[in-house]
């Protein structure tokens, strides 16, 4: 009887692709982190990983409002003295930009063993191109003002 249980709370995960062309890099982490937590599911619990995959092309194309360009700093320390790192956003959008939006959805979880299970199935891509063309994502497009 247990197990029956169990097959019927299994749902099926889906595939979701976002194009973060000219997207507002806040409104898409957002949007991002409740598809990854499944709050857009009407079974959803908070305790509960019911979220689906994300994928996120053109991800060197995000944008910011105002001189978050110039004045937003990630920050990186690695325990040693001396050893804190500074990038601005412009840098890191120039060097990896996929680690742009994994950091703002991360920051966007719940801060426990779900998140770091959720944001593993966080695909983020420079290109407009993506290998996951088998799982038949659904398209998603998020409204900017």
């Amino acid at each position: 009887m247990v197990e029956d249980m169990k097959k019927e709370t299994v749902s099926q995960r889906r595939f979701y692709l976002i194009d973060a062309q000219g997207k507002v890099l806040g409104r898409l982490a957002t949007r991002i982190a409740d598809i990854l937590r499944g709050k857009h599911k009407p079974d959803f619990a908070p305790h509960q990983d019911k979220g689906d995959y994300v994928i996120v092309i053109n991800a060197e194309k995000v944008r910011v409002t105002g001189k978050k360009r110039e004045s937003k700093v990630y920050r990186h320390y690695s325990g040693y003295p001396g050893g804190l790192k500074e990038e601005t956003f412009a840098q890191l959008l120039a060097r990896k930009p996929e680690r742009i939006i994994m950091l703002a959805v991360k920051g966007m979880l719940p801060k426990n063993k779900l998140a770091r299970r959720m944001i593993r199935r966080l695909k983020v891509y420079r290109g407009n191109t993506h290998p996951h063309l088998a799982q038949k994502p659904t398209e998603i497009e998020i409204a900017h003002k």
